[in-house]
């Protein structure tokens, strides 16, 4: 009778501590599950980067930047702007210039700035002695009239109006709003707007912004 007595004690003692161990494992994974389930995806580069700017690409001639790939606006996020522009087929005139006046190591290194960046379409329509002088004189004519296109700063759509000065010493002046903005000297117009890359953001323009005089 005593071992009946003993074994059923036993029993009775070890049943619950059982119990409270897989209850303990049920809380455990319950929490382990709700963690995993309320656990948001991560954003991409160029969406992260574009909310801490302001919002995203907006323009028609977005729809010219490659879906994906080193050109994308997630890759051109990732890279510094001279890198990032060699990677998009819409500036490679551009960068064409840059690389002919050596300013793509300047550009790169260069902490926070705006790029009104022309497209393709606005070299093309710039007189042909014009283009030639300026690529004749890459040090002199050509580095004037890009850095024409570079001002301190990363400019939101909310800050991009006003008067700006250039990298070279000039002044260009951003009127609009909205997704509606244009750029003189010339009249400009932003066709693909906050671009980002990974030290600028880049309003890509319809015309090249030649300095005065």
């Amino acid at each position: 009778m005593r071992t009946t007595r003993t074994t059923i004690a036993a029993l009775a003692l070890a049943l619950p501590l059982s119990l409270a161990a897989c209850g303990s494992d049920d809380s455990t994974s319950g929490s382990s599950d709700t963690m995993t389930s309320s656990a948001a995806p991560s954003a991409s580069p160029s969406e992260s980067m574009s909310d801490a700017m302001g919002g995203e690409p907006f323009g028609a001639a977005c729809a010219d930047v490659p879906a994906d790939g080193a050109g994308s606006f997630d890759g051109m996020a990732q890279d510094p702007v001279a890198t990032a522009a060699s990677n998009n087929p819409a500036l490679s005139t551009l960068v064409t210039a840059v690389g002919e006046a050596g300013l793509a190591d300047t550009l790169n290194s260069a902490e926070d700035i705006t790029v009104f960046a022309p497209a393709n379409s606005a070299f093309e329509a710039l007189p042909k002695e014009t283009m030639d002088a300026a690529m004749a004189d890459p040090e002199g004519l050509l580095t004037d009239v890009l850095t024409n296109h570079v001002v301190e700063g990363r400019l939101s759509p909310e800050d991009v109006a006003g008067e700006h000065e250039t990298l070279g010493g000039g002044t260009i002046t951003v009127e609009g709003s909205g997704e509606d903005f244009t750029v003189t000297p010339g009249d400009a117009k932003v066709v693909c707007g906050n671009v980002q890359t990974a030290n600028a953001t880049v309003y890509i323009i319809d015309q090249v912004l030649v300095p005065e005089g």
